[in-house]
């Protein structure tokens, strides 16, 4: 390791490795065989295959979460610690797959990474980022180490009964000293949400298990962005701060009012009242109320039921709910900015909505 890591953060390396050896050393065991299935409940995204003849060893699957995506090198935030962040970086939300993979013996990792650059190209995939070895930030294999596999976020299930005492701790040890690392990061646009896929490859080098020692180990994760299922918890007045602090705005869809309508309906008050909450709360934000709609109806009509509806938003923030009125401006953009095609029911659903923008 190169001496810029600081001497406590080489120590806490070398403590960890050490760790890990007298733990397998305590175990009695070794691999004596490498597992030739792939981890329980595991499988391929339908989207991404795996490279030919690899074999998962770690998976998770969660409904909604995000995934920071690096855009540039990532670079040491902490002095001291071995903290990472990308000079670049890019935070996506949805259905998260997360697969490791264990590519056959003698398979480089540019090997492997090209292959799944190629499969990605021909799915339609466009690059928004790759970087190898160095040039991905601190020193080769930190990028996996430090960043896209750090000890909170790995995985511990890996199949058995080949793997015997050693079930978990093949997959939680991957990328401990991973060299000759390389990563793309890659999104395929759709209609129905955009796809982002997370492609890191490594050798892997910490002779913990022969199954992995040697070998290239794939983490990959793939993103499915979606709105989250509605109605599943009731927006607040932090939420909304987080929101409009990160991207400058936040989509409301708690505010209902009846087909060709601009008259609030009852149902809407508890989102009026987090909206109040919020106001309070910071007494020098100002906020755009935007009122949006589908395109049925055509434009005209649209962009004035939009300003109604905004107005009607304005105007209860300060009767019901003593908000000063020249802290907000009502604006109705109408049909102009649809986050999904007015195709069908479900996306015109989601072009209807209120929209607070900070001024």
């Amino acid at each position: 390791m190169s001496s810029d890591g600081g001497f406590w953060g080489v120590a806490s390396r070398a403590f960890n490795l050490l760790s890990m050896v007298i733990a397998l050393c305590a175990l009695g065991v070794a691999v004596a065989s490498a597992q030739k299935s792939d981890a329980k409940g595991s499988r391929d995204h339908p989207l991404i295959s795996r490279y030919a003849g690899s074999i998962i060893i770690g998976y998770d699957q969660r409904q909604y979460d995000e995934v920071v995506l690096p855009l540039g090198p990532i670079v040491r935030t902490d002095p001291v610690a071995m903290k990472f962040d990308p000079k670049k970086k890019q935070a996506v939300d949805g259905k998260v797959s997360r697969v490791l993979y264990v590519a056959p013996e003698g398979r480089s990792s540019l090997e492997v990474v090209k292959n799944y650059e190629l499969a990605l190209t021909k799915a339609g995939f466009q690059t928004l980022y790759s970087c190898a070895g160095d040039d991905c930030g601190g020193h080769d294999g930190w990028l996996g180490e430090f960043f896209l596999y750090p000890a909170g976020r790995r995985l511990s299930n890996t199949p058995g009964p080949e793997a015997g005492s050693q079930a978990g701790r093949i997959s939680s040890s991957a990328f401990s000293i991973p060299k000759d690392q390389r990563y793309l990061a890659a999104k395929l646009p759709r209609a129905e949400g955009d796809v982002y896929a997370s492609v890191y490859v490594a050798i892997e080098s910490f002779d913990f298990s022969p199954y992995t020692h040697n070998h290239a180990l794939t983490l990959l994760d793939v993103i499915e962005t979606k709105p989250m299922e509605t109605g599943m918890v009731t927006v607040d007045a932090a939420g909304m701060a987080k929101d409009i602090a990160s991207t400058g705005h936040v989509a409301l869809y708690g505010i209902h009012f009846d087909t060709n309508s601009s008259e609030i309906k009852a149902e809407s008050e508890s989102t009026l009242n987090e909206i109040a909450k919020l106001l309070k709360q910071d007494a020098q934000l100002k906020l755009y109320v935007v009122g949006h709609t589908d395109n049925v109806g055509g434009y005209e009509y649209n962009a004035a039921l939009a300003q109604h509806r905004a107005d009607s938003v304005v105007k209860a923030l300060a009767s019901k709910h003593s908000i000063a009125p020249a802290r907000l401006k009502a604006v109705g953009v109408g049909l102009l900015a649809p986050v999904a095609p007015n195709d069908n029911e479900d996306g015109r659903a989601k072009n209807r909505r209120v929209e607070l923008v900070k001024q």
